[in-house]
């Protein structure tokens, strides 16, 4: 299969996936149980009041309808307006889609600089304590919560200090060292999990190509491990190491949310948080298709970027998942 026609399945793939995950968003955000009225309106809203009300959110036309309003809205850039602020979703996301994305890039920045190199040292040196160590040290990162992890850093910081504060958010435009300093515990936190996921996975990608018969040949000829790695072993792990971090987009996603509550941040996992309170359907049906997107953007690159790396990929069809 050349490369160019399985870049295009791959694209098509991801859009009939975006597609099905909108239809899928759409559907359970009006199958939630609640409904905004009442917490705007209040439990004695006469019917007359909560017939307007239906009517100025455009919830009285038919679902059809209201879906590809949606739909063209947000191809169009208008996410419409909050059924309860009646504030602008775009703008709001735009004020707090950046603190998001400055947290999630920042976490992922750290897991590739401490987590694969602790994953390459974790497969050279699998033998003896040292792997056993590391071994138990990703287990243990791997298994602890986000909020469980976030309640110990704030009550840690909390009773110590350490120069740290918690919920002394800033925008970036009014101080910048306050805003990258507020956001220092949030990333410690999301990275705890992600460089110990990260590293397992690489010290498992890293075994499986050093057992090879050409990474045997090499080392039967005496090369040196330094050029062992270099030359046969990055290229061939890079691939499984790429998807990982990958599938890490949608644990950060999903993260945020976490971090953000816990350590105050305005962001969008508080936004849809709240929104989720309120039933407030314009937000919550836009944020979690950004974070639906995002994720299948990054797992197309991820996948045109793996199968670059390892033309093998191409000749199942598929991609190193």
């Amino acid at each position: 299969m050349s490369v160019v026609l399985w870049s295009i399945r791959r694209i098509a793939a991801a859009l009939v996936t975006l597609i099905a995950v909108s239809v899928l968003i759409f559907a359970s955000v009006r199958l939630m149980p609640g409904d905004y009225i009442d917490l705007v309106l209040g439990p004695l809203a006469t019917e007359a009041q909560r017939a307007q009300a239906v009517a100025d959110s455009g919830l009285d036309a038919p679902v059809m309808e209201q879906y590809f309003r949606w739909v063209f809205g947000v191809v169009t850039g208008d996410l419409g307006y909050s059924f309860v602020s009646n504030v602008s979703v775009s703008e709001e996301f735009a004020a707090r889609l950046p603190v998001t994305a400055t947290i999630a890039l920042l976490t992922i920045i750290v897991t590739l600089l401490i987590g694969i190199p602790l994953g390459f040292l974790a497969a050279l040196r699998s033998e003896g304590s040292a792997g056993a160590a590391g071994r138990l040290v990703s287990a243990l990162g791997i298994s602890l919560p986000e909020f469980l992890l976030a309640g110990l850093v704030v009550f840690v910081v909390s009773t110590l200090g350490l120069g740290l504060s918690v919920g002394q958010f800033a925008a970036f435009s009014t101080d910048p060292g306050r805003f990258f300093g507020s956001l220092v515990l949030p990333v410690v936190v999301l990275s705890i999990g992600c460089v110990a996921v990260v590293a397992r996975n690489t010290r498992d990608a890293v075994m499986n190509v050093l057992v090879e018969p050409h990474v045997q040949a090499a080392v039967a000829r005496g090369e040196t491990p330094g050029f062992i790695v270099r030359h046969h072993v990055l290229r061939n792990a890079a691939a499984p190491i790429l998807t990982i971090v990958g599938a890490l987009v949608a644990v950060l996603l999903g993260g945020t949310v976490i971090v953000e509550f816990v350590f105050n941040i305005p962001g969008m996992g508080s936004y849809l948080q709240t929104a989720l309170g309120r039933r407030d359907y314009s937000i919550v049906q836009s944020a979690v298709l950004l974070a639906a997107m995002v994720f299948i953007v990054a797992s197309l690159i991820v996948d045109l970027v793996a199968n670059a790396l390892d033309p093998r990929l191409r000749l199942t069809g598929g991609s190193s998942r």
